[in-house]
């Protein structure tokens, strides 16, 4: 695997030479600044990469910026409103440009309104290590009660509700802002987060989007991309929803096996991939993340490895960000899995016979807890994640195990 750490550019905390010695050596980024919909210019792509080679001395850092994530989906492309054939075309004209600048993976997802979300950011655990939850409850009390979404009770369970009503009771108005926070902050690195008055708006104009409708929007968009990335030597890889089940009464159409697959086969270029993230597939219990790696492993363009710990094994339900090596996701098995698919590319002589790789999120520990870096990416806590993950895959390799 190619280990890669998630680097925001000059205004993340972590330094160039902090990830070099973490012991990564690529650079997974974007272009967070621009707006969503917008050309990425070959100045800004180069400007970014100029940023990856260097140390905050000047001096080379010997990294190069080879993995995109993301290169954002607007709104308008997923709903087929406004200005998405534009949206497109600049899509698409980013992709060019990329491809001239070398770099040839490019992550996205395909989640409606909320891209990302958890409830608590900086949950705390008993070893005093904070990380990020996603809790159904406090959700409910958030749709319910403060996005006040007309008939949101009746997508949760009767139980959920009532604990719902009175945990919004409990809690004080700095606790309210603070959940509606969590939920609505957007893409990590992104400046577009959304207010409840923008979230209200999104939730009308998908009014009458189910999740075939949207299923359809996906195609016709893969359909006007994939060919472009695959003349230009691009591989294309979608996230899964986070977390992979219907919020606010949305649909979500990334979430399972199943989804892939039918995703994958009706766009059947080596260019349309996926990015496991074993941590937001992890959240459900029907996800099998080995088996998902065995099936896929040839269109797998990129890997989140996380570890989530469900509380309960029901869709949908809250988890929290585990250590890596821990979990409801068995990673050893995992990783095995992934060199298995990384032995048979070299078989086959293909070019991308190493799948980059990142310590997704990880807990805040040690020196972490005083910083105030991006929620969910402290530097300590992946640099912990990426040496066990190491770990593993060199005792694999070592033994011959994932045979």
């Amino acid at each position: 695997m190619k280990q890669r750490w998630r680097w925001f550019g000059p205004a993340d905390p972590i330094r160039t030479e902090d990830i070099v010695q973490a012991g990564a050596t690529g650079i997974v980024s974007a272009l967070h600044h621009v707006p969503n919909g917008v050309l990425w210019t070959p100045e800004q792509i180069a400007q970014r990469q100029n940023e990856a080679a260097h140390r905050s001395d000047g001096t080379p850092s010997g990294l190069a910026w080879d993995v995109v994530e993301s290169l954002p989906v607007s709104e308008d492309i997923k709903k087929q409103k406004g200005d998405w054939r534009a949206h497109v075309t600049a899509w698409q004209g980013s992709l060019e440009n990329l491809a001239r600048a070398g770099i040839e993976v490019i992550c996205y997802n395909f989640m409606p309104v909320l891209d990302w979300t958890r409830t608590d950011l900086r949950w705390r655990r008993p070893s005093g290590a904070t990380c990020m939850r996603f809790d159904i409850i406090d959700f409910a009390a958030f749709d319910i009660h403060i996005l006040e979404r007309p008939d949101a009770a009746s997508g949760f369970a009767p139980e959920i509700v009532a604990r719902a009503a009175k945990r919004y009771r409990g809690m004080e108005d700095c606790a309210r802002h603070e959940l509606a926070n969590a939920i609505t902050m957007g893409l990590p690195g992104s400046t577009e987060a959304l207010d409840l008055t923008a979230v209200r708006a999104h939730l009308a104009e998908y009014a009458g989007i189910s999740p075939e409708r949207l299923r359809a929007h996906y195609l016709d968009f893969l359909e006007q991309v994939v060919p472009v990335a695959e003349r230009l030597g691009l591989r294309l890889c979608c996230h899964p929803d986070d977390p992979p089940f219907s919020l606010l009464g949305l649909p979500r159409i990334m979430s399972t096996a199943e989804d892939y697959a039918q995703i994958l086969s009706a766009v059947d270029s080596p260019a349309n991939g996926m990015t496991l993230c074993a941590g937001s597939l992890g959240a459900r219990a029907d996800n099998d993340l080995p088996a998902i790696m065995d099936r896929f492993g040839p269109r797998v363009h990129f890997l989140h490895l996380r570890n989530v710990t469900r509380d309960t094994h029901e869709v949908p339900g809250s988890f929290f960000e585990d250590e890596h090596l821990e979990g409801n996701t068995d990673m050893v098995a995992l990783i095995a899995a992934v060199l298995r698919e990384e032995a048979r590319r070299r078989n086959e002589g293909r070019a991308d016979c190493e799948i980059p790789m990142r310590p997704d999120h990880g807990q805040e520990i040690v020196t972490d807890l005083r910083s105030s870096g991006q929620p969910g990416y402290p530097l300590v806590g992946r640099l912990r994640g990426l040496a066990e993950l190491r770990g593993v895959e060199r005792a694999l390799q070592v033994t011959g195990a994932f045979a």
